[in-house]
């Protein structure tokens, strides 16, 4: 499909007002419908725009701002179970102790997923992303990349490693 303003074609163009877009044009294009259709109205040749799409990426700042956060050792996300959020820090929560608990468990006992996140009135889900997490170890894991942290462990190294090597040979993803 082309888009309706410059006449680009491309996949997955983006519908705003019941008019098709290519990336660009929407990125650009102006909230207001009454704006938006003189905007639309104001046809452009594609091929004037061409250099601006090449290098057109958007989001991309503000992941390079995050990237740089990340190697600094600051959370990405919202701050796991076990910690709070100080002055933009993680620190050990109240229930802190209970992610080692739960890494101990789940590696020195016969317990299903399942037995074991009602235990910690958890989903299985949230047990697997607590397994998983690298915050515990006071790392930071962003855009696949792994960074350290400016915060506390709550688990050691050496038992994080064991309860992933559990969860790889039980085939848990």
């Amino acid at each position: 499909m082309a888009c309706e303003k410059c006449g680009h074609v491309q996949e997955g163009l983006k519908e705003k007002f019941g008019t098709k877009l290519c990336s660009l044009c929407n990125h650009l294009s102006p909230s207001e419908e009454k704006d938006f259709n003189e905007y639309v109205s104001e046809k452009i040749d594609g091929s004037l725009i061409e250099t601006f799409r090449k290098h057109f990426h958007p989001g991309e700042k503000q992941k390079q701002g995050m990237v740089k956060k990340a190697i600094k050792g600051y959370p990405m996300s919202r701050m796991p179970f076990g910690y709070l959020l100080e002055k933009g820090s993680l620190i050990p929560a109240q229930n802190s102790k209970e992610i080692e608990e739960i890494f101990e468990e789940f590696l020195n006992e016969k317990i299903s997923l399942r037995t074991l996140a009602e235990r910690h009135n958890l989903s299985i889900n949230g047990l697997k992303k607590v397994l998983r997490n690298f915050t515990y170890i006071g790392k930071i894991k962003f855009n696949n990349q792994i960074y350290e942290g400016e915060h506390k462990p709550l688990v050691s190294t050496t038992l994080f490693n064991h309860v992933q090597n559990k969860l790889e040979a039980l085939n848990i993803k």
